[in-house]
């Protein structure tokens, strides 16, 4: 019974007007767009059940009549209440996955703007590094155009200085064979030469041993000579060496009694200079004393004629 109400003619309808008001479609459909909207596996999902050929009938019948009227000629009814109350339900779930995916989309846009923004951070740092490596290379570059110039400066120097130099060559190529001439003479002049010296070395050679053998005769005997003036001198030597012990024991006896003398001689003066002091000290002791009666005189002197003059003085 439910599955024949399900399958009723109104619910097809209302079913199949339900679909075409949900595609927001106000002109009146055509066949294909009728058909894309509305087909035999779309309604029987829709209602959950229901024969294909009593579907595709009733779809038929409705699309003949649709195409035909139009959509502007047909009155849609409301949707009912179930429906409304499902679509609802199903609108507000897919709002809050829709809610979940917007939360989780903005925390993956602020991740990525961190993440960019540390990227961008790492950026402008290597762009700063990469600034500095490309001004030093700069200068390296430019250290090294000059260096460059300069080393063609030099290259075309060196250069000239080649080609004066091959010109040198040359022209002392075109000298040395003359010279190479001359040296050929020189050689066979120095083998000549060679020759004569050799034999004049020769001659002076025998002249050098026999003058080497009389040499030779002549120092031995100088040797005997020098031998027993050298045995003559021992004796002397020993003679006087015998002659210094004896002097240097008289050298130091002269010495103890030089010491001697010096002892006896610091003693007179240790017993002078006491003496010097003892007497130095009597003659002070006698000045002091005829210092005193000196003034002893004096005074007896002074007080002798203030007497008299007193004397005189009560005679009258």
């Amino acid at each position: 019974m439910a599955r024949l109400a399900a399958s009723s003619p109104e619910t097809i309808r209302a079913t199949i007007l339900t679909m075409l008001a949900e595609a927001h479609d106000s002109q009146p459909a055509t066949r294909e767009r009728f058909r894309r909207i509305v087909s035999v596996r779309k309604l029987r999902e829709r209602l959950g059940a229901g024969d294909p050929a009593t579907l595709g009938r009733a779809i038929n019948a409705i699309e003949s009549e649709l195409v035909t009227a139009g959509m502007a000629d047909i009155a849609l009814p409301d949707i009912p209440a179930e429906i409304a109350e499902q679509m609802r339900q199903l609108w507000h779930a897919a709002v809050s996955v829709q809610l979940d995916d917007v939360v989780r989309l903005k925390q993956q846009a602020t991740q990525s703007v961190e993440q960019a923004q540390a990227a961008q951070a790492d950026m402008t740092l290597r762009v700063d590094v990469l600034k500095q490596e490309v001004t030093e290379l700069r200068a390296l570059l430019a250290t090294r155009d000059t260096e460059l110039a300069q080393a063609r400066a030099d290259r075309a120097a060196l250069l000239s200085r080649f080609e004066s130099l091959q010109e040198n060559h040359q022209a002392a190529l075109d000298t040395l064979s003359p010279l190479r001439a001359e040296l050929a003479a020189m050689e066979s002049a120095k083998v000549e030469a060679i020759a004569a010296a050799q034999q004049r070395y020769e001659g002076l050679s025998r002249q050098l041993l026999l003058e080497t053998a009389q040499q030779r005769q002549a120092a031995q005997q100088e040797v005997q000579r020098l031998s027993q003036q050298l045995q003559f001198a021992d004796r002397r030597t020993q003679v006087l060496e015998a002659g210094l012990v004896q002097a240097q024991a008289d050298v130091a006896a002269e010495r103890t009694a030089k010491q001697t003398a010096l002892g006896e001689a610091a003693a007179l003066k240790a017993v002078n200079a006491s003496q010097r002091a003892q007497l130095d000290e009597l003659l002070q002791t006698t000045l002091v004393a005829v210092a005193r009666a000196t003034a002893i005189q004096a005074d007896k002197t002074r007080k002798v004629p203030a007497k008299r003059s007193t004397a005189r003085r009560k005679g009258p």
